[in-house]
């Protein structure tokens, strides 16, 4: 669904045929279509139970989503309905309603786990949806949370341990919600009014003898042959930050065919205007790209829009020289016909020739927007008219050998002050671009940066939640007596504190580590490259001090 397009109907994303899972090709074309954010929200529960009108409500809609009667599910497999988000502007809401939990008619129960797995890995926030009260029954209804231990892997890595992978698990979850539909009971404990989030946190107090969980979870991450959400999250990460790659260039070219207009007057117009749209680009690949951790995608931006400037470099001149050309032909029509026509073949001819080619080149000045090869072409032109020159000035019997020899002098002169005009003007050139490519290096290193800097930011956020949610966890179990589990939970804790510590204190060693491992990257693609790394080395220097002293 494009941005501004109309509500689409529901499809099936995920088919499941003869316990077969199988993915539909025309919901993921929808899906490449979204060009908003997205949140996704999935719903599962037991068959027959109403997570399809759920969802339907949740869509702001009395239909979308099948419903049914009667005790047959109607929803197989995963379907998806994408609509607009009823609060966030510019932001998609993508529903994915699940086939019903155990039904009996399947016979396959890891049917359902697989069904349950993916709901929980491809949304953002999940719903589990059931009756009446939270109970014995209902938490073992549950039981597909504890298979997807079986299921699911964070890291390909066989040597990850307890501690790392608990984290692991927390940062890759979505946010958990559960619905109890037709609710009838009232939200009391030991005579003390409680508030919902209350009741559930007091249905899921630990009972003995749920301890295997640990040793499972830790089995089934190191088992093999299941899915690994590191794995996932790498191919996600190529996949996102190569089209994040051609979002930018994209916006690039069409930004810069829009914004320049050729011949541009001067290069400098040029790079200013290049820029500009690079930065553009740059943050749109920084705001749409992840776990660039070696900077191969930013660099490959660089090396895209260092070509494609290239090319609107030697268009800009392509068009200066077709320009500038056109313009001598009209304005020395005039000179041609006197020179063709013998009106300077006279004595005091030369004379009369150079007062035409003055104002021949007076003319030619007053053109606008000549472009950058001006001069190159008047200089080419004038080259071209050397020997019309010298014949005029030999054929002038007004004046004397000494007067040609001077006005031949005269003319050699002028000459060379050209080419070293035009030499000044290519040193220029040379500048400019050096320039420009400095202004490009700290650019693509600035905003770099700035987003590793809120990425920072936002780690230590979630670790110190983390922390306060452990923490929480650790009094909740002393409380309800459960003292072993409450000490098992000290390494958790202890290493969560050790690194909130690191990402507070050691903040620059990364950052800077990074940001020297990408200035190698872009020096690499950036012509000059001595000069350039120079700026590197500065702006680390910089990037330190500020460190040192933040405020």
């Amino acid at each position: 669904m494009a941005s501004g397009s109309t509500i689409m109907d529901p499809i099936c994303l995920v088919e499941n045929q003869n316990n077969q899972l199988t993915v539909n090709p025309k919901a993921l074309q929808i899906l490449d279509q979204i060009s908003q954010s997205v949140v996704v929200v999935a719903v599962a529960g037991l068959y027959r139970t109403g997570k399809s009108f759920l969802m339907n409500r949740l869509a702001g809609q009395n239909h979308g989503f099948r419903l049914g009667s009667t005790v047959r599910s109607e929803t197989k497999g995963i379907w998806m309905w994408c609509v607009p988000h009823p609060s966030k502007e510019s932001h998609t809401l993508v529903l994915l309603d699940t086939e019903g939990l155990g039904d009996v008619e399947k016979g396959d129960s890891k049917n359902d786990s697989w069904i349950f797995a993916l709901a929980v890995l491809l949304s953002s926030i999940f719903v589990y949806n059931s009756m009446n009260t939270i109970n014995h029954q209902a938490l073992e209804q549950l039981h597909y949370v504890t298979e997807l231990t079986e299921l699911i892997r964070t890291t390909s890595s066989a040597s990850s341990d307890e501690v790392q992978d608990s984290a692991e698990f927390v940062s890759f979850f979505p946010d958990f919600v559960w619905a109890v539909r037709d609710f009838m009971l009232e939200l009391e404990l030991d005579g003390y009014p409680i508030t919902e989030d209350e009741y559930l946190e007091n249905a899921l107090k630990l009972i003995p003898g749920l301890g295997t969980l640990v040793v499972a979870y830790i089995d089934a991450i190191n088992s093999g042959g299941v899915p690994c959400l590191e794995n996932a999250v790498i191919t996600l990460a190529e996949r996102e930050n190569s089209a994040a790659v051609q979002k930018a260039a994209d916006h690039y070219s069409k930004q810069m065919a829009q914004r320049l207009g050729l011949p541009t007057d001067t290069l400098q117009e040029l790079l200013e205007v290049h820029a500009a749209c690079e930065m553009e680009a740059i943050a749109i690949f920084l705001g749409h790209s992840f776990k660039d951790d070696k900077q191969m995608f930013q660099k490959k931006l660089v090396d895209i829009m260092e070509k494609k400037k290239d090319v609107f470099m030697i268009q800009n001149e392509e068009a200066s020289v077709k320009y500038c050309q056109a313009e001598l032909k009209k304005l020395s029509e005039s000179l041609m016909k006197s020179i063709s026509g013998g009106t300077f073949f006279v004595p005091g001819g030369h004379s009369l020739y150079l007062e035409a080619r003055s104002k021949f080149e007076q003319d030619y000045k007053l053109v606008p927007r000549k472009g950058v090869k001006a001069n190159k072409v008047f200089q080419s032109f004038l080259q071209s008219q050397a020997g019309v020159e010298e014949a005029i000035l030999q054929a002038d019997k007004a004046l004397t050998d000494g007067d040609k020899a001077m006005a031949v002098e005269c003319a050699k002169k002028h000459a060379a002050e050209r080419e070293q005009q035009l030499l000044r003007e290519k040193q220029n050139e040379e500048e400019q671009k050096m320039a420009a490519q400095e202004r490009s290096f700290k650019e693509n290193m600035t905003q770099l940066e700035e987003k590793m800097g809120r990425e920072r930011e936002n780690l230590l956020r979630e670790q110190e939640t983390m922390l306060k949610h452990k923490l929480k966890m650790q009094e909740e179990l002393l409380t309800e007596g459960f003292k072993k589990e409450a000490e098992e939970l000290n390494k958790e804790i202890d290493q969560l504190k050790e690194d909130i510590e690191m990402t507070k204190n050691n903040k620059f060693i990364k950052i800077s580590e990074v940001l020297d491992m990408a200035s190698m990257a872009l020096v690499a693609v950036l012509p000059g490259g001595c000069k350039v790394l120079g700026m590197g080395v500065k702006l680390l220097s910089d990037a330190m001090k500020r460190a040192e002293n933040p405020y």
